[in-house]
């Protein structure tokens, strides 16, 4: 199926405000759009079992976020704050004639399509989420629960100065699900910049001491699809609870034991199975 879905796939380019963002397209731009937004450490390919699944009934797009794969990797860590990846997301949009999309994130891909959810939602029709509590689940588990607090040490390592030379694209694989294709993963990673992809990190991740966010909440108006795979160990499963305070529309909560971090590898039948269900309702 791998190369299958290679041949029938069309790249093309989203020009953001002089940053290039590559995308990988499946399917007839006649049908309603779905933008998929990898997270770390990872690139559209992440998402072909998806693409495939979808592509007959929507015209699925796959992007590589900035720093990663074949986009463009702008030097600054200023450049990777939520807002400029927000501002990508709808580039892509925009580029391909679209007002809206629904929008499927996983890991910072997920945090991203909250925040384009809360900050622009008139390009939002619809949100799916992998393995990506709201931020203020987030937060609030950080601030209270030490047990994320421990295992979020990854975050605050990629925090500190100089935490990129330590990388390389085999160390970063050996992260992914045993369910990826290591000699596709290798090449996009070293086709990537590492000190980009840890600026995520250090422009967007809660920094030390944690903190409630007790700032004006601003309700996602987009019907909610959260998927959570429970045995991720990077971002635990308690930081799901309250989120239905924080959408306006209706929430559907899915948890799937058995499936980790990347829970899109780790049970993509099932995941395929529950974003269609979810969007035929």
């Amino acid at each position: 199926m791998e190369l299958d879905i290679k041949k029938r796939i069309e790249h093309g380019y989203a020009d953001s405000s002089g940053v290039s963002i590559h995308f990988a397209a499946l399917g007839s731009n006649e049908n309603p759009l779905i933008v998929c937004i990898h997270g770390f450490p990872d690139f559209w390919y992440s998402w072909k079992d998806v693409m495939d699944s979808l592509s007959n009934d929507y015209y699925v797009v796959a992007i590589d976020q900035r720093g990663y794969n074949l986009s463009d990797k702008p030097k600054g860590e200023k450049n990777y704050n939520i807002s400029f990846l927000v501002g990508d997301v709808i580039s892509v949009v925009h580029h391909l004639g679209f007002k809206k999309s629904i929008l499927v994130g996983h890991d910072w891909g997920g945090a991203v399509a909250w925040a384009l959810a809360m900050m622009k939602p008139q390009v939002v029709e619809k949100l799916i989420i992998l393995n990506s509590p709201h931020p203020r689940g987030l937060r609030h588990e950080l601030a209270t629960n030490p047990e994320q607090q421990k295992n979020s040490q990854y975050a605050r390592s990629f925090q500190m100065e100089g935490a990129s030379k330590y990388l390389t694209a085999e160390k970063l694989t050996s992260m992914l699900s045993d369910n990826m294709n290591e000699k596709e993963y290798i090449e996009a990673l070293n086709r990537s910049d590492f000190e980009a992809m840890l600026n995520y990190y250090k422009q967007n991740y809660p920094r030390e001491p944690y903190k409630l966010d007790r700032s004006r909440v601003v309700k996602v108006k987009a019907p909610v699809l959260l998927i959570h795979g429970l045995d991720d160990k990077f971002l635990l499963a308690g930081a799901l609870d309250n989120t239905w305070e924080w959408v306006e529309n209706d929430l559907t909560l899915v948890t799937i034991p058995g499936a980790g971090h990347f829970v899109h590898h780790d049970k993509p039948e099932i995941i395929n199975r529950t974003i269609k269900m979810w969007l035929n309702r």
